[in-house]
């Protein structure tokens, strides 16, 4: 790369004084030697150690996933449909501690269980009677 640069200068001044530079270089030349990338892969054979890897679940999530079913059972005779039952309706994966939503509440089991000292009266009263 080379840059050029003119060789005379003439500058007016108004005291009376002209400057002339002459003495400023007019080239420049700057040279890089940039050698090419070599890559040596004969030292020794690449070798690739297998990895120990494992991946544990410590606790499955708490959801409550809801899977809409559509199932279609049915009997065709020649291509055509003769006899077909529709099963359609939702199923759910629960991992949580189960806790019926207020749409799913049923009374029997809005009833709450007696504790362990009322169950042992029943049972004691009845062995009397």
């Amino acid at each position: 790369m080379s840059v050029k640069i003119p060789s005379s200068f003439d500058f007016g001044v108004d005291l009376g004084v002209d400057l002339d530079i002459s003495g400023i270089p007019t080239s420049f030349n700057i040279a890089t030697k940039v050698e090419p990338l070599s890559l040596h892969l004969d030292m020794a054979p690449i070798e690739v150690k297998p990895i120990d890897f494992s991946l544990r679940l410590k606790e499955i999530p708490a959801i409550r996933a809801h899977l809409p079913l559509d199932y279609r059972v049915g009997l065709a005779l020649l291509g055509k449909e003769v006899l077909c039952v529709r099963l359609c309706g939702q199923g759910q994966v629960i991992t949580e501690p189960y806790v019926a939503n207020p749409c799913e509440a049923r009374p029997s089991a809005l009833q709450h269980q007696p504790d362990l000292q009322t169950l042992d009266r029943l049972v004691s009263e009845a062995g009397r009677g």
